[in-house]
């Protein structure tokens, strides 16, 4: 009876799947077997990894999540290029993690969305079905276009038009960022006015508003250039909601960004409320190059600590505003954001015009920095790395890196072996509690750059390895 007990429990558990089961949705395959399994799957992202890459171990757990919730729609796999070195050689494979999305087993196109379980998941989403959906009566096209994600459709007089060609073959190209559709029945695009073949870029029913039009129609000569442009030029209209996902892509431009208890899928009335207020300020200030976004605060609450010195607590339930320029330049708002907008006017007015201080996250100026190593913090990284008439060799660490300690004696001999050269200058700024200015690409620690004189927007990695570094003083 015992016996049987158990086996009942054993078959019970089977039913269930097992604690790490989201990883056996990630295939893994091998040199032998890539080939013959890939092929076997219409859409497939594989992770092209190492066991020992941090970066990799980072992607793991996100990877394995989207796999599973991409269960029977795209089928997600890993390759282990140390132990199959020949399938990771023929694919190009340098860098770890290298993800790569192959279609029917063929290499595709590299895949350069988002890295997290949600980002992975919706990007994916978009790699199903054909490049551009096939649009027939007008509850179609109303379906399509009433999506959380802007639609582009193209709008054709037959099946024959050679810009239908065209169009199609722009949305292979650009199905990764944008959503397509075409209709070859021109009856469908009369209600935005169409009366010759055309593209309208309908942007998200959610982000409707009165200061400008919903769709945008596409009228020029169409080539793929032209057509990446247009939506490139239109999608995010006057005010996007900016993203973890899409928030490098908008910060290429100068950006100001409210912050807010926004969900525009359980409450888009109220995320629409501060948004119509932060879109009359831009419908007047945006044509002096500034664009405007709104964002849930709730998903930049570590971002906005970090970069902009903000808490929890800052602004309560009214929105709080930055300026991030493209040069890394940062501003905040620290008036209480009204609800008749005045106190945003006031902050552009000033930002316009000059007057506000820049937000720089530094440690204290040193009163003394007598030292061969001279401590550089974010105040004065101009004067000290900055100044035009020296070569000044600089050392990003954090406090907790091993590495770096292990460097210091290395780094502060050499600092006293050219402490005698006055237009040589040995410095380091702990990166972890100082902005990082723009042109300084610091991920990891030490990380070291020369910025030599007469030529500081040019600085120069130093890549040799730390423990040669005093081995290298006539070469730097």
């Amino acid at each position: 009876m015992a016996a049987r007990a158990r086996l009942f429990t054993l078959a019970l558990l089977s039913c269930f799947p097992a604690p790490g089961s989201s990883r056996r949705d990630v295939l893994e395959l091998s040199d032998a077997d890539f080939d013959y399994l890939s092929a076997g799957h219409e859409t497939l992202l594989v992770t092209f990894y190492a066991p020992w890459c941090g970066h990799c171990k980072k992607l793991g757990p996100d990877f394995e999540k989207a796999a599973t919730r991409l269960k029977g729609t795209v089928q997600l796999a890993k390759v282990d290029c140390t132990a199959n070195p020949e399938v990771c050689g023929r694919f190009g494979v340098s860098g770890y993690p290298t993800l790569k999305i192959f279609r029917n087993g063929r290499d595709s196109a590299p895949y350069d969305g988002p890295r997290s379980a949600d980002g992975i998941y919706h990007y994916m989403k978009k790699q199903t079905g054909p490049d551009s959906v096939l649009l027939q009566t007008e509850e179609e096209l109303q379906a399509f276009i009433k999506h959380y994600d802007a639609s582009v459709v193209g709008v054709f007089p037959g099946a024959g038009s050679s810009h239908l060609a065209e169009f199609l073959r722009a949305a292979g190209l650009l199905r990764e960022q944008f959503r397509f559709a075409h209709c070859v029945d021109l009856k469908l695009g009369g209600q935005y006015g169409v009366t010759s073949e055309s593209v309208l870029l309908v942007r998200p029913p959610r982000l409707d508003n009165k200061f400008e039009d919903s769709v945008v129609v596409f009228k020029e000569y169409l080539t793929i250039g032209s057509l990446r442009r247009f939506i490139r030029d239109n999608i995010h209209g006057m005010c996007p909601h900016l993203t973890m996902e899409n928030r490098d892509g908008l910060r290429v431009r100068d950006l100001l960004t409210a912050y807010y208890d926004l969900d525009y899928h359980h409450n888009p009335r109220g995320s629409n409320y501060w948004r119509n207020r932060v879109m009359k300020m831009a419908s007047t200030f945006s044509a002096r190059g500034l664009l405007f976004s709104v964002a849930n605060k709730k998903d930049f609450l570590s971002e906005l600590e970090e970069d902009f010195g903000l808490g929890t607590s800052d602004g309560g339930e009214l929105p709080f505003v930055t300026i991030r320029t493209k040069l890394g330049h940062k501003y905040t708002m620290r008036e209480e954001f009204t609800r008749d907008g005045q106190s945003l006017e006031r902050f552009l007015d000033d930002y316009f015009a000059g007057r506000l201080k820049r937000y720089i996250k530094s440690e204290p100026v040193p009163e003394k920095n007598s030292a061969a190593v001279k401590t550089v913090v974010a105040e004065n990284f101009d004067e000290l790395v900055n100044n035009p008439e020296r070569d000044v060799l600089i050392q990003f660490y954090s406090r907790s890196c091993s590495h770096c300690k292990k460097l210091e004696p290395v780094y502060t001999h050499l600092a006293e072996m050219l402490s005698s050269n006055p237009n040589i200058v040995i410095a380091r700024m702990n990166a972890g509690d100082n902005d990082v200015p723009n042109g300084y690409d610091v991920q990891g620690y030490p990380t070291i750059y020369l910025a030599r004189a007469g030529r500081k927007d040019e600085p120069l990695r130093y890549e040799v390895s730390t423990h040669l570094l005093s081995h290298n003083t006539d070469q730097i």
